[in-house]
């Protein structure tokens, strides 16, 4: 018995992916900076205002063109958490980089938390997703990243 075809994964979304992870690495490396000339809070809030800034430009530039008359309906209450979330983020990714965790432990922890509370959306049916039930592939994916994690955390101070 055939099993059905498994359409073939194009490079676009791959390259998408590869770029945000650089400009994330690129942020908190920004924000660290930030954090450690202006603290955690100054950040987060510098952060947030420049995005504040570009939104309220992308909006307005919308609306002149006569496209943002589509922007209607209302969102989740859940969907406003975002704001919370990424505030939190930059405060502890602030902190984070300017300790002895550095960029790269930073980095390697906030990757390891995004899938394990992704994983928990998944299994849990969180924020409207369809419940999912986690495979071994999930929790050995958990397990390498948690594993990759600490090596990173332990050893990468260590100079050959």
């Amino acid at each position: 018995m055939d099993s059905p075809a498994v359409p073939r994964p194009r490079a676009l979304p791959f390259l998408f992916a590869f770029a945000s992870g650089g400009i994330l690495t690129l942020m908190a490396h920004f924000n660290g900076t930030l954090g450690h000339y202006g603290g955690p809070f100054f950040a987060s809030w510098t952060a947030h205002a420049t995005g504040t800034v570009a939104a309220i430009l992308l909006i307005a530039l919308l609306f002149r063109r006569g496209e943002g008359r589509a922007l209607k309906g209302r969102a989740p209450l859940w969907a406003y958490l975002g704001g919370l979330s990424g505030g939190l983020t930059v405060i502890f990714t602030a902190e984070a980089v300017n300790s002895p965790l550095a960029l790269s432990g930073t980095l390697a922890l906030g990757l390891a938390g995004q899938v394990a509370f992704s994983l928990a959306a998944d299994r849990w049916g969180l924020f409207g997703l369809a419940r999912r039930r986690l495979s071994a592939k999930d929790a050995a994916s958990l397990g390498l990243i948690a594993a990759g994690s600490a090596l990173i955390i332990l050893f990468g101070r260590v100079s050959l």
